[in-house]
Order: C-alpha cells, then sequence, then structure tokens
C-alpha cells in the first residue's frame, strides 16, 4: 500500500457539501484551529450555522486576537454512535463581528456552555468544507474470548 490513496467504499465515505452543512447544523460544538505567534493553537467552542457560516462567541483572549491577527482558521466538528462515525471539516477566514452585525449571534441556536461573559461575536466563512464518514468495524470486540 506504498502511497497508494486507496479507500474502502465500504469503510470510508466522502461527504457531499450538503451533508456536511447537515452535520455542522446538528451539531454544536467543536474545534478551532488558528494562529497566534509563531504557533498553533487548538481551543473547543460551542457555535451555530447562520447562513452558509458560522458564528461563535469569544471574550477578550488569545483566540479573540488570533482570529483579529491571523484570519484563516480551520473548524472541525465530528460525530460517533457505536456503529459509525463522521468528521468534518471547514477551512475558512474568521472575523470579529462590528457591533451592527453581532445582533445575528440572537438569532441561531448559539447557546454558552459556561456562564464566564462572552461579548464578541466571530463569524467564519468557509472557502472549502470537506468530510468524510468512516464504518466502525472496531475488530478487537471480534478478538475477545468467549465467556
Amino acid at each position: 500500500m506504498g502511497g497508494e490513496n486507496y479507500v474502502d467504499e465500504d469503510v470510508v465515505r466522502e461527504l457531499s457539501e450538503e451533508e456536511c452543512w447537515g452535520m455542522l447544523d446538528r451539531q454544536e460544538f467543536g474545534r478551532l484551529a488558528f494562529h497566534l505567534r509563531d504557533e498553533v493553537h487548538l481551543v473547543p467552542i460551542n457555535y451555530a450555522v447562520d447562513h452558509g457560516t458560522l458564528l461563535f462567541r469569544t471574550a477578550e483572549g488569545e483566540k479573540l486576537l488570533g482570529v483579529v491577527m491571523h484570519h484563516d482558521v480551520v473548524f472541525e466538528v465530528d460525530e460517533y454512535d457505536e456503529h459509525q462515525a463522521a468528521s468534518v471539516i471547514v477551512r475558512g477566514n474568521a472575523r470579529r463581528l462590528e457591533e451592527d452585525e453581532a445582533h445575528r449571534a440572537e438569532n441561531v441556536p448559539l447557546r454558552p456552555w459556561v456562564s464566564t461573559p462572552k461579548y464578541d461575536v466571530v463569524e467564519i466563512t468557509p472557502t472549502l468544507i470537506t468530510g468524510r464518514s468512516f464504518r466502525l468495524d472496531r475488530p478487537w470486540l471480534h478478538l475477545r474470548p468467549e465467556e
């Protein structure tokens, strides 16, 4: 298998853009990767979909500074159960919404998970969305000795 891009259709399947947006819409928690200084940071965020963009709230700090200084970000969300898993990656541009636009966060189900104040709203505009679903065989379960 040296360097081949082989994908077993029964195990791994590319998601359509519509399926990716469906998954993004179903979820509310993901991970945001951003640049700050010479480092890449990865943080959990709760978010909401709003007309082809993603919105999240944040307080002043490294996350806000990172997206203001370097607008290119990557966002990831996944879901899984006992039989399958799926992952969606959003590459895009982030920007802090100005006061006259920040009200958009009130019109979507963007619920805080912690009670700390978060007055800034950030929008991620996707430039590329990809996703894959995986059938989970979990072969180690079949290797258990019978009881």
